[in-house]
């Protein structure tokens, strides 16, 4: 597999700046690729010093990051001026992409929703919405954007939601190039079923990319991979197999009180765990256990293979 950590998981306990946190990752054997974020990771280096720094590691790629200038809505902003400026931003996101190697750009619309009834024309935003995002997939035609959903926070309600939402705009958006980014936690928040979003997104070819960790659903925790929800998190290492999945396992989780080193770590060991125990029991049996449709029979197979 292939296995990426976040960058501020060291960067943000004040031991590391961004390119001592790149040599890290370089010294972790199982970490494959890199991920930044755009503009943050870019603007204290030129494009050639984090090439340098990069080496022959591979860069999954460049997530984007609104800040305050964006809080009343991104692509959905009525002021078209604070608009043009988010799609210049995640244009420029596909610019350092394609500088320092990269294949994805993330886009989450932390600002792109609403907190008051009667506050949002929803149609006109949803409109504005989908047309950003065709303007942004021509600009970055050779590279995959894709769409990371949160249901809420910051905004009490997202305009895209959950994998349904999603799904319905990448049809409108109507692009080869988009597709969608789950992350664990904010499935959770919704109240999505992990796996079943993920068959959604895999069965049209539309899963460009993971976002891996774990919660008690009601906010976004970032906890360890398979530290709370562990029985979700083995269905969902088994759809991925099942789908056939590629690409870039990253772990969205936030070591606040953890060695960020020794958190990463586990998250990947935690992945390749339930991964090799798959491997172990069989694809096959999985299937014949799934063929029944009993909960009694797959809790006892659950608890078997725990065993």
């Amino acid at each position: 597999m292939k296995f990426a950590g976040r960058m501020n998981s060291f960067i943000f306990k004040g031991n590391c700046n961004l390119l001592e946190t790149i040599q890290t990752y370089r010294s972790m054997p199982d970490v494959t690729h890199l991920e930044f974020n755009y503009p943050e990771h870019f603007r204290d280096y030129e494009i050639e010093e984090l090439k340098k720094a990069i080496g022959d590691m591979k860069v999954n790629g460049v997530a984007t990051r609104f800040k305050a200038p964006f809080v009343n809505g991104e692509f959905t902003n009525v002021d078209e001026k604070v608009r043009r400026e988010a799609i210049d931003l995640c244009k420029g996101a596909i610019d350092a992409c394609r500088a320092i190697g990269g294949e994805v750009v993330t886009v989450w619309q932390a600002y792109d929703g609403y907190d008051y009834p009667f506050q949002v024309d929803y149609e006109s935003a949803w409109k504005r919405m989908i047309e950003a995002f065709q303007e942004i997939a021509d600009y970055g035609s050779d590279l995959k954007i894709s769409i990371e959903y949160k249901p809420f926070e910051p905004r009490n309600y997202a305009m895209l939601d959950s994998i349904g939402t999603v799904m319905l705009a990448l049809k409108e958006i109507g692009r080869d190039n988009m597709g969608v980014t789950l992350d664990f936690c904010h499935m959770l928040m919704k109240h999505d079923n992990p796996s079943y979003a993920m068959m959604l997104a895999a069965k049209e070819n539309r899963l460009f990319g993971l976002h891996l960790n774990d919660g008690y659903c009601s906010m976004d925790s970032g906890l360890i991979f398979g530290s709370v929800n562990l029985s979700q998190c083995i269905e969902f290492v088994y759809y991925l197999k099942k789908y056939g999945y590629d690409g870039v396992v990253f772990f969205d989780s936030f070591p606040v009180r953890e060695d960020a080193k020794r958190e990463v770590s586990a998250n990947i060991n935690t992945f390749k765990k339930i991964s090799d125990m798959i491997d172990r029991v069989g694809m096959d049996k999985f299937e014949q256990v799934i063929s029944k449709n009993d909960g009694v029979v797959s809790q006892q197979f659950l608890m078997d293979i725990l065993a």
